[in-house]
């Protein structure tokens, strides 16, 4: 597609969100989004090339995306099977490493593992079993994230804190999964001394496991409101959507379902 038959393809959404000019507009709040990062990391004392900047593609259409692969970006987040399936399918042309993000349900697993190259809502033992006996049969392993509920509400998904140590015990039963590190969606607050205390909790859990783990060292947290606390916080992981794809035409609560109020 050219530049002018994508200009062309927007709908009245993708004129709201992209302006007439997608491709500008895209790579001024990418640039945006490296400027608050290397900040970040400068306040923290980091380097900024410690931090992997992984954008989250919910909801923006294949032919943006190709502005994103343009620009150098190789690893794209999804929350839902279904709209992966549908990009990968799209952009077949394009080297692109899928990051599933959101919760998994069981029967979606064999969809997954034909395709993502990692996955960051790992929860349960249940989880992992299917993940490792479809992985199995397409012979191929599957680097994970632990997802850990730091913020203890009971509409968020993810491993209890006081469940972690024993989770992670069990995992050489399933060899086909890679464990990385740990992922959080922290509260929904822009009080970042509400926020920081999930990113501290899931950082003291890894400082914990890494002396007998050292493989499962990464910590995933931080999004477009709060990635900048994240780093300072010790994030190696932001997953960034918003702030450079812009606001999305749906609630957060389509997609994180513990977001809705």
């Amino acid at each position: 597609m050219t530049e002018l038959e994508t200009v062309q393809s927007l709908s009245d959404d993708d004129l709201d969100r992209f302006g007439s000019d997608p491709r500008s507009t895209f790579e001024a709040n990418l640039a945006s989004v490296h400027r608050r990062i290397a900040h970040a990391c400068q306040r923290a004392g980091r380097r900024p090339e410690s931090v992997r900047l992984l954008p989250i593609t919910k909801t923006v259409p294949a032919h943006i995306l190709r502005f994103a692969f343009e620009a150098g970006i190789r690893d794209f987040g999804e929350n839902k099977i279904q709209e992966a399936q549908g990009k990968r399918e799209a952009l077949h042309d394009l080297s692109i490493r899928w990051s599933i993000v959101g919760h998994l349900q069981t029967n979606k697993v064999k969809y997954l593992t034909r395709f993502a190259t990692e996955f960051q809502a790992l929860d349960s033992t249940k989880l992992a079993h299917e993940l490792n006996k479809r992985l199995e049969r397409e012979e191929r392993d599957l680097d994970v994230f632990i997802q850990v509920n730091t913020s203890q509400e009971a509409s968020k998904f993810g491993l209890d804190p006081r469940d972690v140590g024993a989770f992670i015990e069990n995992l050489h039963q399933y060899p086909r999964l890679n464990p990385k590190g740990f992922m959080t969606l922290a509260l929904f607050s822009s009080d970042m001394t509400k926020v920081r205390p999930c990113f501290r909790l899931l950082r003291e859990l890894r400082d914990r496991t890494v002396r007998a783990h050292p493989h499962i060292g990464q910590l995933s947290m931080g999004m477009s409101g709060d990635f900048e606390a994240a780093i300072e916080e010790g994030a190696d992981v932001v997953r960034v959507g918003q702030a450079i794809f812009g606001k999305r035409p749906t609630p957060d609560s389509f997609y994180w379902p513990e977001a809705a109020v």
